[in-house]
């Protein structure tokens, strides 16, 4: 065995024993054994920079120097020794970073860095091309000590409050409970996101073998001829479970009435035998709006096909996610399907119907292929022909439509 292989071996023994005084003193007395080319040898074989044996040789020829003395009190480096910490030698590094990385609240709004990605990489860059030595590696440790993360954005602020959010949750609560008192429907609905159909990348992780992810397209361009999936969902808040509607077209309001049509015939129908009036809670934008007008004229189409009348409720502008549908059943259409590419309108359509819950959620769905057209223009005519009753509290939220003739 070579010199460099015992003396690689005697390190890696040593270097959990010995302190790091001791180690460098080892490494010199070896090098000075060695003769010429010791210290190279040394330094190689122990992993010691040839500066440090160096260092331990001054120290084993000067037994009376302060490093020596140092020993006697328990220390392995001399006192001040060791590199110096960068905010040390440069008090204003830590001020630089922190306008560079928070420039609208605690800096300048005109940081070159204001408008671009802050990786460490650029910052370590802005803070070079300002006189500061620091290295990529280096900008990491000081935003930890700063107290920075990297952290995704968090969807929690809602828009503009408007003065009278709270006492619409209240008036939907309220109308919620009657209905049910008498066991009447009660549904939520809207439309969830529109899907790419096709293999695609779809959000998520699923288990698969080794090595062996599934493969998708690099680019999302929409397929021509399968186009996207739209899902219209209602949801049964009083039996927990709902229906969707995979439109093909465009999200309408005749579209997002149809998909209320088939719910009742295929599920509502049969377990509200006695009802005479359907309440629906819905956002106060998209195809279901508050403002849309094509809107409440396909209502007034269906109240009068079911005989019944229609309430609505529609929640505060910007309170969306408030919305029944989206956490206890949109919420968990997406879980089901995470990480599998939506690749045909059948597989949309199986997934959704497949999902289920530990507390009994069920969801029927089927395609709708109609061709739903886009702009329809209702006239001031036609609105007035309506049979709508509005709510003393915020009409224009909270509305009943009846049956023309009755």
């Amino acid at each position: 065995m070579n010199n460099l292989a015992v003396l690689e071996r005697k390190y890696q023994v040593l270097r959990a024993h010995l302190n790091e005084y001791a180690l460098r003193v080892c490494a010199a007395t070896d090098a000075e054994a060695l003769g010429r080319g010791g210290v190279s040898l040394v330094a190689k074989a122990s992993g010691l920079s040839r500066t440090t044996i160096y260092a331990g040789l001054n120290e084993l020829r000067d037994v009376q120097s302060p490093v020596g003395k140092s020993q006697e009190l328990g220390r392995a480096r001399r006192v001040g020794g060791g590199r110096k910490r960068l905010t040390d030698r440069d008090p204003a590094l830590l001020s630089a970073l922190e306008r560079l990385v928070d420039p609208v609240t605690r800096g300048d709004p005109e940081s070159p860095l204001r408008w671009t990605c802050k990786s460490t990489t650029k910052l370590a860059a802005e803070l070079q091309a300002q006189g500061h030595r620091i290295s990529q590696r280096s900008v990491w440790s000081l935003l930890d000590e700063l107290g920075y993360s990297l952290q995704s954005t968090r969807k929690t602020r809602e828009g503009g409050d408007h003065p009278d959010r709270d006492a619409q949750f209240h008036h939907i609560a309220t109308q919620v409970r009657r209905f049910q008192a008498r066991n009447q429907p009660v549904i939520s609905v809207d439309t969830k996101k529109k899907e790419l159909i096709g293999r695609f990348k779809n959000g998520g992780q699923e288990w698969q073998q080794k090595g062996n992810p599934e493969p998708v397209e690099v680019y999302d361009f929409v397929d021509p001829t399968l186009g996207k999936a739209i899902p219209y969902g209602v949801y049964d808040i009083t039996r927990n479970n709902g229906w969707v509607s995979v439109g093909v077209t465009r999200d309408t309001a005749e579209f997002a009435v149809q998909s209320i049509r088939r719910w009742w015939y295929e599920m509502g129908q049969a377990v509200y035998p006695n009802a005479d009036t359907l309440l629906i809670t819905a956002d106060g934008g998209g195809s279901n709006g508050s403002r849309v007008r094509l809107w409440k004229v396909m209502l007034q189409q269906l109240v009068e096909e079911l005989e019944m009348s229609i309430q609505v409720c529609h929640f505060p502008p910007g309170t969306s996610k408030w919305n029944k549908i989206e956490h206890r059943m949109f919420s968990y259409i997406t879980a089901n399907w995470r990480g599998r590419p939506l690749e045909s309108r059948g597989v949309v359509v199986n997934l959704i119907a497949s999902t289920r819950t530990a507390t009994g959620l069920e969801i029927r769905a089927d395609l709708d292929e109609k061709a739903y057209e886009k702009g329809l223009k209702i006239s001031d005519e036609q609105m007035a022909s309506l049979r709508i009753v509005r709510d003393e509290f915020h009409g224009e939220w909270n509305y009943r439509i009846d049956p023309i003739q009755s």
